[in-house]
């Protein structure tokens, strides 16, 4: 019985770590508005080792329109605009000497269309790997009713996982659903 309630508390776990992905890969699907976290994942080369930006500048968002970057070490400015500029953010960085500023420009319909699509794939990347610990959970129970377990005992457990499985589908969503309506606002 406890091997049955370890399998069910590590397959809701691996699925809330599902929906952790899901809503960090979202945030960095820009939607036309300027966030300081549009830049997670950004690495400058910080005297020879790639550090993240948010460890060697400030990010601040003046308006709902620009990012000002002002670096820890005014000599981190080149790097940081280079990195910017290498990046595939499609943005230009704008260095005055002490901060670099970034205008981010407004969503063409077009563009809108675009991240929504990849919201939606972003999305079912994340429904599936919530099916995929389900199938895993579930071939788990099997292998214990070959065992030890009565099959009452592995039935209300698939239906458990089951239950896990629609609560995350739902939140999946809902994450989904928030993210378009945020990408179609203009």
């Amino acid at each position: 019985m406890e091997e049955l309630e370890l399998y069910l508390e590590e397959a809701k776990d691996h699925m809330e770590k599902s929906i952790h992905h899901l809503a960090h890969a979202l945030a960095k699907i820009r939607a036309g508005r300027a966030m300081p976290n549009m830049l997670d994942g950004l690495m400058v080369d910080y005297y020879g080792n790639p550090s993240p930006i948010s460890q060697i500048a400030s990010i601040n968002t003046p308006d709902a329109r620009s990012l000002v970057i002002k670096p820890w070490e005014k000599s981190m400015l080149q790097q940081i605009e280079k990195a910017i500029i290498n990046s595939d953010l499609g943005l230009n960085p704008q260095n005055d000497g002490e901060i670099i500023r970034l205008n981010i420009p407004p969503l063409t319909e077009q563009r809108r269309k675009d991240l929504v699509k990849q919201s939606k794939n972003e999305a079912e990347n994340g429904r599936i790997s919530v099916r995929n610990v389900r199938k895993d959970t579930n071939i788990h129970l099997k292998k214990l009713l070959k065992e030890h377990v009565s099959e009452d005992e592995v039935k209300k457990a698939e239906q458990t996982v089951q239950d896990f499985t629609d609560e995350y589908i739902k939140k999946i969503d809902h994450l989904l659903e928030k993210k378009e309506e945020e990408i179609m606002t203009v």
